[in-house]
């Protein structure tokens, strides 16, 4: 089961699958402006997001693009 969190992190990487997309980019989309929070907070929750989705083999479906970002590939 995944927390509203993790479903609008991986809701926001599917619908731009292929781009790499910033954590403050996912920070501003998912936890909204007004929001102060660090950008490990994003690294916390793709962990989650990753071991939620490992039990059905979809976990490296979500790939780090080292000082970049995160991006969801379906390859």
């Amino acid at each position: 089961i995944l927390t509203a969190k993790e479903f609008d992190l991986l809701y926001a990487l599917m619908k731009n699958a292929g781009r790499i997309l910033t954590r403050e980019f996912l920070l501003e989309r998912i936890w909204g402006y007004a929001v102060d929070v660090s950008t490990r907070t994003v690294d916390v929750h793709i962990r989650r997001l990753r071991k939620a989705l490992e039990q059905f083999g979809y976990d490296r479906l979500i790939q780090t693009v080292r000082g970049s970002g995160y991006r969801f590939s379906a390859r």
